[in-house]
């Protein structure tokens, strides 16, 4: 038996035929630890001894669902959420975990506060609620896949709190005007590219001489840089061209660098320091694609076309636009006449004079 400390909290490392077993505790006290090992023994003798199913700890899950989900792109996110949850979970089976437990969770977690951040919010606020169910999605991803390995019968039904539809956030040109002088000018170039090609975050900072075409106009982002694994063309216009031009050999690789550095983050303390002197206000980088989509439409481009500038998979995701730019349809407005007006009825030149 051997019991030992990580940090303030005790783990049990265990030998049980030829296989070295380490599990957390979630224990600061050695009582409890010893406890807790004891209770693991008694498990394993049963298991070998009787044939008994052994109950997998939520650990476990966690440890062989990042391996089998090594390469998703959202894994940083993931790994943030599962660290939540184990903190609250360690050391419990997966066979424990039941509705009530997540009830228990989704209050835990509601009852958090977000960061207010000297440049996002005077005071910290309650967490929206699609942070929350993000938080439960990674709970039920866990759950469900092991359901999948025969680790559980069934895994308990994770509600989905009803989040509010959220106006789409764009900039007027008199705003970005604003924006783009208050910001230091390697974000500024930044913010300018992403304003004229419509490109993420990441796919900005990660742009690489190497996928830039200026004589054809085109950039291209690699199937393992997007978010829905498809390689994108994207088409560069004269406001993209001129910033590529500025960047020209400022470095040897990367298109973005600050002080001969790639960028790591744009959204940064410069980025809400200059949003706040504009005067801007709950405003993301990713508002800048929504500023690009929204732009578009309201100069005319089709939604079918939108979708392949933007690299979208589903249709669905560009119609949250399609509000913006009601010209398409207004011709056929004057299709449904019930009825014709009588003479003496108003009309719009009437009431005009």
């Amino acid at each position: 038996m051997s019991l030992y400390k990580r940090g303030s909290i005790w783990w049990v490392e265990i030998v049980h035929h030829g296989q070295r077993i380490r599990r957390t505790t979630g224990a600061e006290t050695k009582a409890a630890a010893q406890e807790f090992h004891d209770r693991l023994k008694a498990e394993l003798w049963r298991q070998g001894s009787l044939g008994e199913q052994p109950a997998h700890a939520w650990e476990d899950a966690v440890i062989r669902w990042l391996d089998e989900n090594e390469h998703k792109k959202s894994l940083s996110d993931d790994k943030d959420r599962l660290r939540w949850l184990t903190a609250r979970l360690a050391g419990r089976s997966l066979v424990s975990i039941t509705s009530d437990t997540v009830r228990e969770l989704i209050a835990a977690k509601r009852a958090e506060k977000s960061g207010g951040g000297q440049y996002k919010r005077k005071e910290p606020s309650p967490l929206s609620l699609s942070t929350v169910n993000r938080y439960m999605s990674a709970l039920s991803a866990v759950l469900n896949s092991a359901v999948v390995w025969g680790w559980i019968p069934t895994a308990p039904k994770i509600p989905k709190l009803s989040e509010p539809k959220k106006r789409i956030r764009y900039l007027t040109r008199e705003e970005t005007c604003s924006l783009i002088t208050e910001l230091p000018i390697h974000l500024a170039e930044m913010a300018c590219f992403s304003l004229a090609t419509g490109l993420r975050e990441n796919n900005v900072l990660e742009l690489e001489w190497n996928q830039v075409d200026t004589a054809r106009r085109i950039a291209w982002a690699h199937g393992d840089q997007t978010k829905n694994a498809k390689p994108l063309a994207i088409p560069l216009n004269d406001e993209a061209l001129a910033v590529l031009l500025l960047r020209r050999g400022e470095h040897p690789r990367f298109v973005f660098t600050y002080d001969g550095h790639p960028v790591s983050k744009a959204s940064n303390h410069a980025w809400y320091k200059a949003l706040a002197r504009a005067g801007i206000e709950e405003f993301r980088w990713h508002d800048l694609r929504h500023t690009w989509a929204s732009w578009h439409v309201m100069s005319g481009t089709p939604i079918e076309v939108l979708k392949e500038l933007g690299g979208w998979s589903d249709l669905r995701m560009v119609m949250r636009y399609a509000h913006l730019a009601p010209g398409h349809v207004a011709r056929f407005a004057g299709n449904a006449k019930p009825f014709s007006a009588p003479t003496n009825y108003p009309t719009a030149q009437t009431e005009t004079a």
